[in-house]
């Protein structure tokens, strides 16, 4: 095992323990609003706490980046500790038991070992780069559709950015008369988790943080999918904008999406 992805699960586990033992307690969380629609809780920071504590002890000089406390850089700045303690907070507000932990390790820039964690379905998400994905240690593939026909897609609402409102609904159109259905869930880790496991064929959103979205990044390669922003390029990076699937399924999300595509979006 990677050691680093050893030390990856371990902080995810730790964390996911205390987000489920606190969604038993719901009185016990405090709940802050940092932004439009855009929510935090006591225990999306005492998870980050844990997480933090663990690869600390190990690493006491990495980077760390997280959604909650920004960059606590370390001496090493090429090795950065990507975490979302709580992708899906609202979901946890709502006492809606799907939300997740993501851990991703970025090596010079590149993404090595990526753990996403439901701890309410106690399902462990790992890949390491070139080692492939799985899932409570079972190797997984992606969806083998050839288009969009009879597929699910996943999505998210852009809730924070909704002067983006009108193309995604475009968007959202066009493909539905393609495909068979959509699932929106409030988790994009988990979304693209799912990709990676084929229980969803597709996925896209606009503009995500790189903490929702790194550790699903590998995971979908890992599963043999592709990850790019709305033009197909690898803007998601700074945008965030992502498509995700199988390569036949992200080839007709983008040629279904062109034309809906605002100026903003394209970048």
């Amino acid at each position: 095992m990677h050691p680093m992805l050893n030390i990856a699960v371990r902080a995810a586990r730790k964390a996911g323990n205390l987000i489920a033992k606190n969604y038993e307690t719901p009185d016990a969380v405090e709940t802050s609003q940092k932004g439009s629609n855009d929510f935090v809780t006591n225990v999306d920071r005492d998870a980050e706490r844990l997480i933090i504590e663990v690869i600390r002890k190990s690493y006491p000089q990495h980077t760390i980046i997280s959604e909650e406390c920004g960059e606590l850089a370390g001496e090493d700045k090429d090795v950065q500790w990507v975490i979302d303690p709580l992708d899906g907070t609202t979901n946890f507000i709502k006492r809606l038991p799907h939300f997740s932990v993501s851990v991703a390790v970025r090596i010079k820039g590149r993404t090595e070992v990526a753990v996403v964690y439901d701890p309410m379905r106690n399902e462990l998400f790992s890949a390491v780069r070139g080692q492939g994905t799985q899932l409570n240690g079972y190797r997984l593939r992606g969806s083998t559709a050839r288009d969009l026909d009879g597929t699910i897609l996943a999505t998210g609402f852009p809730f924070k950015h909704k002067q983006h409102a009108t193309p995604y609904i475009n968007i959202l159109g066009k493909l539905f008369s393609q495909c068979a259905d959509f699932r929106r869930t409030g988790s994009a880790a988990l979304d693209l988790a799912y990709v990676a496991a084929g229980r969803v064929d597709g996925f896209f959103e606009i503009g995500l943080k790189p903490w929702d979205f790194a550790a699903g990044e590998l995971l979908v390669r890992e599963a043999g999918g592709l990850v790019t922003d709305f033009v197909g390029a690898h803007g998601y990076l700074t945008s965030g904008n992502i498509v995700a699937g199988n390569p036949r399924v992200v080839k007709a999300m983008l040629a279904n999406m062109r034309d809906e595509l605002s100026e903003a979006l394209k970048r």
